[in-house]
C-alpha cells in the first residue's frame, strides 16, 4: 500500500532523510526518533508536499512525484501545521473539505456529524479555530482526514498536545480503521502508546532508518530499544536545586 525506495532529502549541506527504504501492506507503522531526526521531513515527501532528491514513494502502486492528484484522493494527512484556517468553524472546515474528494453535501454532512460525535467535537462544532485549543484543533485535522475514507492514513504526532481520554478515542479509531483495510504511517514521540497502536515500528536517527521490527516481535521493552539506538537521556546531578532548609 505504501512503499518507499531509497528516499534521500538535503538541505544545503545537512541531509535531513538518508536512504530510506521500507513497504507498508498494511496495518499501523509508528515513525519513532527525536527532533530533528527526519520524521516529519520523511512524511512530507511521503504526502507530496516535498520532492526528495533521490528514490520514489508509491501508494497504492501510484507515483507520488508523477501522479499528485490521484496519490491525493487516496490518501488522508495530518500535517504538521494542522492545515487549519482561524476564521472557519470546526464544521465549516469538515463542510468545505467533503466537496474537495466529491462527496455529496450529505455525505459530507452525516460523515462529519459521526467524526465530530467520536473525536469530541459535537458540541464544539461552531467554534472558531482561532477560539479551539491545540488539541481542539489537532482533532479537526484529523477528521478532515479521515472524512472521505482514504487507503492510507499519514499523520504527524496525532497525540501531541492531546488530552488522556482523547488520545484513547483516537488510538481505538485508528486501530479500527486499520483493521478495515486503511494503513496508518504515523510519526510519534509517545512512546507509552505505540505498543498498544502500532504492528510495525520504525526508529529513525540522523536521517537513516536505524531500527525496523514487527511490534509483536519485540523482545525488549519499547524504552529500553529507543533509548538504546536512538536517545539517551541526559543524566546530569544539578546541586544547587535543593530545599532551603537542607
Amino acid at each position: 500500500m505504501l512503499r518507499c525506495h531509497d528516499v534521500s532529502k538535503r538541505f544545503g549541506d545537512f541531509t535531513a532523510v538518508d536512504g530510506v527504504t521500507f513497504d507498508l501492506a498494511g496495518g499501523i507503522c509508528a515513525l519513532l526518533g527525536p527532533n530533528g531526526a527526519g520524521k516529519s521531513t520523511l512524511l512530507k515527501i511521503l504526502t507530496g508536499m516535498l520532492a526528495p532528491d533521490r528514490g520514489e514513494v508509491l501508494i497504492a502502486g501510484c507515483d507520488v512525484a508523477k501522479e499528485p492528484l490521484r496519490v491525493k484522493r487516496m490518501v488522508g494527512v495530518l500535517p504538521e501545521d494542522l492545515g487549519v484556517f482561524d476564521a472557519l468553524t470546526i464544521e465549516e472546515h469538515l463542510e468545505l473539505c467533503g466537496p474537495v474528494y466529491g462527496l455529496t453535501r450529505h455525505e459530507t454532512r452525516e460523515r462529519s456529524a459521526a467524526l465530530l460525535r467520536i473525536l469530541g467535537l459535537e458540541n464544539g462544532r461552531y467554534t472558531y479555530l482561532d477560539r479551539c485549543s491545540h488539541g481542539m484543533r489537532k482533532k479537526t485535522a484529523l477528521a478532515m482526514a479521515l472524512l472521505h475514507n482514504p487507503r492510507v492514513l499519514l499523520l504527524d504526532e496525532p497525540f501531541e498536545g492531546i488530552d488522556p481520554v482523547s488520545s484513547v478515542t483516537i488510538r481505538d479509531l485508528l486501530i479500527a480503521v486499520s483493521v478495515r483495510g486503511i494503513a496508518v504511517f504515523l510519526t510519534s514521540h509517545a512512546l507509552a502508546m505505540i505498543p498498544q497502536l502500532a504492528t510495525e515500528i520504525m526508529m529513525i536517527r540522523d536521517g537513516r532508518i536505524v531500527f525496523h521490527s514487527a511490534a509483536a516481535d519485540l523482545e525488549r521493552p519499547l524504552d529500553e530499544l529507543y533509548f538504546d539506538l536512538v536517545e539517551t537521556p541526559q543524566q546530569e546531578d544539578l546541586p544547587w536545586l535543593h530545599s532551603a532548609q537542607s
